[in-house]
């Protein structure tokens, strides 16, 4: 495992996967920008105070705080944005781990909308609790580091498996082999508690989860860990 998380972190600068890079971050920068204009005018629209130099004081220390704020949503965000262009790289795996194996079939448009949305609110909703667990030394760590290990070995690992099974058929076979699962999770989650580094989370995981999911899955094995 510590080797196809290796593999995994070496691939993730190649030229494929920075190109979806590149794409990830555009995409999310302007999404977080959208949101910070909104929710400064939203602020400001609630807010009306007596002298102009207030109102700009105001202004200025909500948006300043609102950029502050979103650099804990970069995390979410890019996983987000990520689930549309994943895909791609994740044949790109499967050809170099089993160049023999059959290749995994494209996620619809409709469920990789689904997953995007439902793993970037699962992401912002853990963001959002761990934040608010700041005043509780070592619990925050824990809690955050627990529930990422949870929610990134289940996102990733049944991304992989719809490639080649049913959602049911996949979530089955993360149950079956939910040690390697969860392992591979932590792994994640410890790469994205790390800042800056979390915006090549979507990458890496990808590649992470693909290899395991080639190590498990019936038909086409990689030799034993």
């Amino acid at each position: 495992m510590i080797a196809d998380a290796l593999a995994a972190l070496s691939e993730i600068f190649s030229p494929p996967f920075r190109a979806v890079f590149w794409k990830v971050l555009g995409f999310t920068v302007a999404l977080l920008a959208l949101a910070i204009l909104g929710l400064h005018h939203a602020l400001l629209s609630l807010v009306t105070l007596p002298y102009s130099w207030l109102q700009t004081t105001a202004s200025l220390l909500a948006g300043l705080g609102l950029v502050v704020g979103s650099v804990f949503l970069v995390a979410p965000m890019s996983a987000l944005v990520a689930g549309f262009f994943v895909d791609d790289l994740a044949a790109h795996i499967e050809r170099d781990v089993d160049p023999f194996g059959t290749p995994g079939r494209p996620i619809s448009i409709a469920l990789s909308v689904w997953l995007g949305l439902r793993f970037g609110l699962l992401s912002l909703a853990i963001t959002l609790v761990a934040l608010g667990l700041l005043l509780v030394p070592g619990v925050n760590a824990i809690a955050f580091l627990g529930a990422n290990t949870y929610l990134f070995g289940r996102q990733y690992f049944e991304f992989a498996a719809l490639r080649f099974h049913s959602a049911a058929e996949a979530a089955a076979l993360r149950r079956r082999h939910s040690g390697s699962v969860l392992f591979a999770g932590f792994l994640i989650a410890v790469f994205v508690s790390v800042p800056l580094l979390n915006l090549l989370t979507p990458l890496f995981g990808t590649a992470l989860m693909v290899r395991v999911y080639k190590r498990v899955a019936p038909r086409t094995r990689l030799p034993n860990f």
